[in-house]
């Protein structure tokens, strides 16, 4: 192969890898507008909801907690037949969807969890030192709208945030 064909094919290259990032660009830019339930208009190009799109702005002092989808934090173990069930509570033995919120999606990072009758699913806030997040799972200690439980991949990260208590948490809220 000449230098001149070489360098040709390069540029071709070069080229589809471009066009293949324009792509992945406006396909990831898709996917985050489906995600955000309501298309890309409640958000600016920053990722801040907006007042004039239906989005109330507030900022509420809170404890904040680390979980994961692990047996301590959710509640579950595995019955006889290694199923996992729920441990206790009115629906003890029940079959358990590990790692699956209570509004159905699964928990993944910027996922938290907050009482529902304050904060409804789809509510958009942002935890300092954690970053964006939405109200997708409710928990059983969090109860009122001071306590918000956010959502680790591990254990070990879950219990290197802890607990931490007069966290200034930004929540918007969309108006109805």
């Amino acid at each position: 192969m000449t230098a001149q064909g070489f360098q040709s094919s390069a540029q071709r290259a070069w080229d589809a890898v471009q066009r293949m990032l324009a792509v992945c660009s406006v396909a990831f830019t898709v996917a985050v507008c489906i995600s955000m339930g309501g298309g890309c208009r409640t958000f600016d190009p920053h990722g801040i909801p907006m007042e004039r799109d239906g989005w109330k702005k507030r900022v509420v002092r809170m404890e904040v907690t680390g979980y994961d989808s692990g047996r301590r934090s959710c509640n579950w173990k595995r019955d006889w037949l290694l199923r996992p069930v729920i441990a206790s509570g009115p629906d003890k033995g029940k079959r358990k969807a590990v790692g699956i919120t209570a509004s159905g999606v699964k928990a993944r990072r910027g996922t938290v969890a907050a009482d529902t009758r304050h904060y409804p699913f789809g509510t958009v806030m942002y935890v300092p030192g954690y970053g964006w997040a939405r109200v997708e799972d409710r928990g059983g200690a969090i109860k009122g709208p001071e306590k918000l439980d956010v959502w680790f991949p591990t254990e070990r990260e879950a219990l290197a945030w802890g607990r931490r208590k007069d966290v200034r948490v930004t929540v918007w809220v969309r108006e109805k």
